[in-house]
């Protein structure tokens, strides 16, 4: 078990450097159809495009890319220009590494075959969903050309592990569209109402994908306040000594998506919790 978890790890090594790849390469795509300018497709593909300095442009030899070790060898600068290559491109390796090779290790419900496909499931939607943190942080934006993907991969593995594995169906169906109900349609509940100004539309999207992983009502429920209370909890500091005030803006994809991972490994433990609490 040990060996596997360590294996996935290091695919969780090489993926996180596709997801700071990912990121770069995309929002370099927007910033140049904001300028009318066209993107220069063979450098910018995200599927072809190959590895290059942000800085100088230089293409990256294999050396240069190896996940965490090339940074630390290279003492955080590019090889060809010196320019300083910033420590998320380590930190957000090492992240990957950590949750593909924690998941497996702590996977709540089982490794039997249901339960893998629904890790498999998480692992490949992480990845996606670790770029739309970085994005939105960096940006306060969530691209439909991330969330889209990483929807069909969550819906694909909740669809086959409701035909193959779950005793009943009918019931996991309603559940989950309750989840998708409380996680993105109150988001567009929301984006109506106040015309876009209390919340982007990337947020009612992003609820499609988090509502099919958790695919619960009592889940869904328990990560918007999850979300809600890490972002107040962000947001308060800077409230406190004058640099924000309570209508500054604040992406909320990051505290969505935290809250969501938080849920799906230990959210079942606290709401058995909260229900044996008051239950007697």
């Amino acid at each position: 078990m040990v060996l596997i978890a360590l294996i996935l790890a290091l695919l969780g090594l090489v993926l996180g450097s596709f997801v700071n790849a990912l990121v770069w390469r995309l929002h370099q795509q927007e910033l140049a159809i904001e300028n009318s300018q066209l993107p220069h497709q063979a450098d910018l593909s995200i599927l072809h495009g190959r590895s290059m300095c942000p800085g100088c442009g230089h293409r990256l030899s294999a050396r240069d890319l190896v996940p965490v070790f090339s940074w630390l060898a290279l003492r955080g600068h590019c090889r060809y220009c010196s320019m300083r290559i910033s420590l998320q491109y380590p930190l957000v390796e090492l992240l990957t590494a950590i949750i593909f090779g924690v998941s497996y290790y702590f996977w709540p419900g089982g490794l039997d075959s249901g339960g893998l496909i629904l890790l498999a499931a998480w692992l490949a939607a992480s990845v996606g969903l670790l770029a739309l943190l970085i994005y939105d942080a960096r940006w306060m934006l969530l691209p439909s050309k991330i969330i889209y993907p990483t929807l069909a991969v969550a819906t694909a593995g909740r669809l086959t592990y409701l035909i193959a594995y779950e005793p009943d169906k009918t019931q996991a169906v309603f559940r989950w569209l309750a989840a998708l109900v409380l996680c993105s349609g109150m988001f567009w509940l929301l984006f109506m109402i106040s015309r876009g100004r209390l919340i982007g539309y990337g947020d009612v999207r992003l609820g499609l994908v988090t509502g099919t992983l958790l695919a619960s009502p009592s889940r869904s429920f328990l990560m918007l306040f999850l979300a809600s209370t890490l972002g107040l909890v962000f947001a308060l500091p800077g409230v406190f000594k004058g640099r924000k005030n309570l209508s500054s803006q604040l992406p909320f994809g990051p505290f969505l998506i935290v809250a969501t991972g938080l849920v799906v490994f230990v959210g079942d433990r606290v709401i058995n919790w909260y229900t044996n609490l008051f239950s007697g």
